[in-house]
């Protein structure tokens, strides 16, 4: 797991192919962009997410050419894994 901290720099459309995520951009203190793939059919949505705000996320990073993604910020529903979770405007959704 890794966590990471940054403000919200852009909001995706939801992927809604197989299980669905809601996509956005966060941009680290050092410039590195990364995309979060928040699965909505596991946690909450994020509904007041708004660009300029702070959060923090943990979950799975997997590096690529464009900075990254971060994707498994929920709990695991078979509890064989540890799970991710994003800190949001004082709420954890998980």
């Amino acid at each position: 797991m890794t966590t990471i901290e940054g403000t919200v720099v852009r909001i995706l459309s939801d992927d809604t192919e197989g299980d669905k995520h809601q996509r956005f951009i966060v941009e680290k203190k050092d410039g590195r962009t990364l995309l979060i793939a928040h699965n909505i059919d596991m946690a909450p949505r994020l509904f007041d997410i708004k660009i300029g705000k702070r959060i923090t996320v943990t979950g799975d990073f997997e590096g690529n050419e464009k900075g990254g993604l971060i994707h498994w910020t929920h709990k695991d529903p078979g509890h064989e894994r540890e799970g991710g979770w994003i800190d949001y405007q004082g709420r954890r959704f998980e």
